[in-house]
């Protein structure tokens, strides 16, 4: 019996400290890193509310350089992009855009926080591999707000900072 009781303890010690990893308390991306120059499926995995209040609106930046993002429609919740003006238009299968989706926002929806959820969008990545693009999601709560925009300096990692916004990576690009 006591054998029993200290592998109980050692077990109830690991599983406590291992229960809600910090990486999994974030908002993030399912892939990080993505082909320079690809069409790229972003899945924003959603894994909590604020302090036990539901998540019912989230919103994300579209670094500069991302094209075209076109957001995934999700059952309940309302949908809508911001487009803003570009510094600089480009060439889009021979049409000059001038203006494109810089935010996505989902809401109206209701995220419990014991659940967890994706919100899915699509867009043409920036050629430079190697780059680092930080997505800045807004999560907002019934009661509070968690706002995982901290992008991190040269050097440090997501695991530095308490709300880190959620990096693609940029690798080189596939050949044809």
């Amino acid at each position: 019996m006591n054998a029993f009781r200290s592998l109980a303890a050692v077990l109830a010690a690991s599983l406590s400290g291992a229960a809600v990893p910090a990486a999994l308390a974030h908002v993030t991306l399912e892939q990080t890193q993505a082909p320079a120059g690809s069409f790229y499926k972003a899945v924003l995995r959603v894994g909590h509310g604020c302090d036990g209040s539901p998540t019912v609106r989230i919103r994300v930046r579209i670094p500069e350089g991302v094209r075209q993002a076109k957001p995934m429609p999700k059952p309940g919740w309302e949908l809508s992009t911001v487009v803003e003006k570009l510094p600089e238009p480009y060439d889009w299968y021979g049409t000059a855009i001038t203006e494109d989706v810089r935010e996505i926002v989902w809401s109206g929806g209701n995220l419990p926080d014991a659940f967890y959820d994706e919100f899915v969008f699509r867009a043409k990545l920036p050629e430079q591999d190697g780059l680092v693009l930080s997505f800045p999601v807004v999560q907002e709560c019934a009661q509070g707000v968690h706002r995982w925009i901290e992008i991190p300096e040269p050097g440090k990692t997501a695991d530095d900072y308490e709300e880190p916004a959620p990096q693609l990576t940029l690798t080189p690009q596939e050949a044809e």
